[in-house]
């Protein structure tokens, strides 16, 4: 099982991730402005994922990544995997969970623990 996780950046824009059900980054979005904006884009590739194109890259480094392709939009580029095998099995991910993903919000910066005393 996958999970979107939407965060706002210091910069002060929001992107979001989809995690693995290790909770290894897989993508990471373009930058928004707002918020919602990040949801609505989390529904309409969810809705696509038939039609996302994979382009697969090879970083100077050595390491492969690829870029999501949506109606000739970029809309996410993936974390760097040290070989094509693992970088495959990371759009295989994709293409099975991404439709059922959850989406978290930690945006807004609230603290998800609350008051919680830890005893020893």
């Amino acid at each position: 099982m996958a999970t979107f996780v939407i965060t706002k950046r210091p910069s002060g824009v929001y992107k979001y991730e989809l995690t693995s059900r290790k909770g290894k980054t897989i993508f990471t979005s373009n930058a928004f402005e707002l918020r919602f904006e990040c949801e609505e884009e989390i529904e309409y590739v969810k809705q696509r994922v038939e039609q996302i194109l994979f382009m697969n890259f090879r970083s100077g480094g050595g390491k492969f990544y690829f870029k999501m392709i949506v109606n000739g939009k970029e809309v996410a580029v993936s974390r760097k995997y040290t070989t094509q095998l693992l970088m495959e099995k990371g759009i295989n991910e994709i293409k099975r969970y991404m439709q059922s993903a959850e989406i978290l919000d930690f945006s807004l910066g609230n603290d998800i623990f609350g008051d919680v005393i830890f005893e020893d």
